[in-house]
């Protein structure tokens, strides 16, 4: 898959089926859409293309900063990848861009540029400056110019716009089975092991800290919780815990992962760690001594929790 930063700077001689969307989270929804897609495209010996953008439009046109993403950029890079597209062509959403008109978005983005022959799109949606053009105006277009439109459906479409809502909340509420029922995978997170202050270590449970440089990217609630990460390819199991660590009056949140019987040095290696059960809520304990004993009962209740799901 080639990635393209800015719609001007694609370029192909072949002609593409494109699909257009934020598609946070590329949940089951997204793939089904995307997998039948690609199909054509290539059955056709067409490119499959998809248009993001980045910023999300909300946090431009309704300055929304406080949205947070299930995926980071180079995660949505790498789901997509795995699914077959040809071109990934993100494009920074502004309010210049969103001030052409639905005309020149489809004359001079859709046909000459990204050169389409077909358009996968929901039954409900709206481009063009305020929105002005819906999927009919797409149509009549595209009988001018010379490309067909594949319109999703109402109920695969009403999956798709509720479900990376639903995924959100169900994050935020650490309900991480229903995260991987509708993602078709565990919720992660990626970033850099950088040095912290060693106390972890000194209690018998050295953590590796997690540095996640994008700002957007949503972080589960406080609290400890059941993880495996990936490292060199291999997956390890642990614990990670979110959070201010209250028992040392701290003010700065912190991502601390414990890798179970692990005895390699982590600092500045990349770590995906993905998340499979919240195990409780941040406390403040009275004593190190105290949160050594209950990192004690963590570890067993994770360990308890792993045994169940390979004999299941």
């Amino acid at each position: 898959m080639k990635v393209v930063h800015g719609i001007e700077n694609y370029t192909s001689s072949s002609k593409s089926i494109l699909t257009i969307g934020t598609f946070d989270g590329v949940h089951l929804g997204h793939q089904k859409i995307i997998q039948k897609l690609v199909k054509k495209a290539h059955d056709k010996k067409l490119q499959a293309n998809l248009l993001t953008f980045f910023p999300h439009p909300r946090m431009v046109l309704q300055k929304e900063t406080s949205i947070k993403l299930i995926d980071t950029l180079a995660e949505k890079e790498q789901l997509l990848r795995a699914l077959g597209i040809d071109n990934l062509i993100i494009h920074p959403f502004s309010k210049d861009f969103s001030r052409l008109s639905a005309i020149e978005f489809t004359r001079d983005i859709l046909v000459n540029q990204l050169r389409i022959t077909s358009l996968f799109i929901g039954y409900d949606h709206r481009f063009g400056k305020n929105r002005e053009a819906t999927v009919e105006d797409l149509i009549a277009f595209g009988k001018t110019y010379n490309f067909e439109v594949t319109m999703i459906p109402a109920q695969d479409i009403a999956s798709i716009t509720v479900s990376s809502t639903k995924i959100r909340n169900a994050i935020e509420a650490s309900d991480f089975e229903k995260v991987q029922q509708f993602l078709g995978r565990p919720f992660e997170l990626n970033g850099k092991v950088t040095k912290g202050a060693g106390l972890g270590r000194t209690l018998g449970f050295p953590t590796a800290n997690l540095f996640v440089k994008e700002t957007h990217k949503l972080i589960p609630p406080r609290g400890v919780y059941l993880v495996q990460a990936e490292h060199k390819g291999k997956l390890h199991s642990g614990m990670m815990n979110i959070g201010n660590r209250p028992t040392l009056n701290g003010d700065y949140q912190t991502l601390e992962v414990h890798l179970f019987e692990f005895n390699q040095t982590l600092y500045d290696h990349n770590l995906r760690v993905f998340f499979l059960k919240k195990i409780r809520d941040e406390i403040k304990f009275n004593s190190l001594d105290e949160l050594k004993a209950q990192l004690l009962k963590d570890q067993e209740i994770c360990k308890r929790t792993i045994a169940k799901s390979r004999e299941k």
